[in-house]
C-alpha cells in the first residue's frame, strides 16, 4: 500500500515537471547544443567525433543539472505555497512517503529527459561519423554516470528544500555541484596541506559529492574504455550518497512545523 502511495506521488510529480515550461526550454537548448556540436565538428576537421561527444554530453549534464536543481528546490516549497501539501497529508500519506515520492518523480523525469537528449547526441554522432563505432558504446556508460549525478543532485536539492527557501536551496545545491566537480583536486590539495587546513580540506573533500569521479566524458570521447569496477563503485557511491541525502530530507521534514 505504501509503495502505491509513493508511486502515485511520483507520477504526479513527473506530470507536473513535464508541464513546466522551463523543462521544455532546457530540452530545446540541449537540442540546439547538439546541433552546435555538429557544426563545430564539421569545422574541426579530423576531431569531429571527439567534439560532438564532448559538447553533446556536457550539454546533457549541465542542462540536466539545471533541471534537477531548479525543479528540485520547489518540490516542497511549491506544495506549501499552493497549500496542496495539506490536502495530500490529510489523506493516509506519511511525510516520508511524500518526500520519497517526490524524489522518484523528479528522478524519473530526468531519466526520460536524458533518454531523449541522448538520442540527439547519437544522431549528431552518426551525422559526423556516418557510422557507429564499437567505442561509441562507452558513451552509454558516460550517460549512465550523468544519470547518477542527477540522482545525487536531486537528493541534495530535495534536502535543502525541506528546510530552506528556494533561493538558498538553489545556491546550496549549485555550490555543492561546483565544489563536487573539483572534489579530486580538493583531495589533492588536502594531501599537501598542513595542520588545520589539511583537516578542513579533507573533511570538505569527503563531505561534498564527488562529481569528478562520475565525469568520464573526456576519456569516452577519446575512445577509452571504462572499467567495470568503476561502474560498480560509482553506482554504489551514488546510491549511498543519494540515500543519505533523502534520509536527511525525510528526517528534517518529519519534524518541520508546517503551520
Amino acid at each position: 500500500m505504501r509503495s502505491v502511495r509513493i508511486a502515485h506521488i511520483a507520477s504526479n510529480t513527473f506530470r507536473e515537471a513535464v508541464r513546466d515550461r522551463v523543462l521544455y526550454n532546457l530540452i530545446a537548448f540541449a537540442v540546439l547544443m547538439s546541433g552546435a556540436a555538429i557544426l563545430v565538428g564539421q569545422i574541426s576537421i579530423g576531431i569531429e567525433r571527439l567534439v560532438v561527444i564532448n559538447l553533446g554530453l556536457t550539454a546533457v549534464s549541465l542542462f540536466g543539472m539545471v533541471i534537477a536543481i531548479f525543479i528540485g528546490i520547489g518540490l516542497v516549497s511549491k506544495e506549501i505555497e499552493k497549500r496542496t501539501l495539506y490536502t495530500v497529508l490529510s489523506r493516509p500519506v506519511q511525510r516520508w512517503e511524500f518526500i520519497v515520492g517526490k524524489f522518484f518523480g523528479l528522478v524519473g523525469t530526468l531519466v526520460v529527459n536524458t533518454f531523449f537528449m541522448a538520442i540527439g547526441v547519437f544522431v549528431a554522432l552518426l551525422w559526423v561519423s556516418r557510422r557507429f563505432q564499437m567505442a561509441d558504446g562507452w558513451v552509454l556508460v558516460a550517460l549512465y554516470f550523468i544519470v547518477l549525478q542527477f540522482l545525487i543532485i536531486t537528493a541534495l536539492a530535495l534536502l535543502f528544500s525541506s528546510f530552506s527557501s528556494p533561493l538558498l536551496s538553489a545556491v546550496f545545491a549549485f555550490s555543492l555541484f561546483v565544489i563536487g566537480s573539483f572534489a579530486e583536486d580538493l583531495r589533492g590539495f588536502a594531501a599537501m596541506a598542513q595542520g588545520a587546513a589539511r583537516w578542513l580540506a579533507t573533511g570538505t573533500a569527503y563531505l561534498v559529492p564527488n562529481f569528478s569521479t562520475l565525469n568520464v566524458v573526456s576519456s569516452v570521447a577519446h575512445g577509452q574504455p571504462v572499467a567495470a569496477q568503476l561502474v560498480f563503485s560509482n553506482t554504489l557511491y551514488a546510491l549511498v550518497y543519494a540515500g543519505m541525502a533523502v534520509s536527511g530530507a525525510v528526517l528534517i521534514f518529519e519534524h518541520r512545523n508546517l503551520k
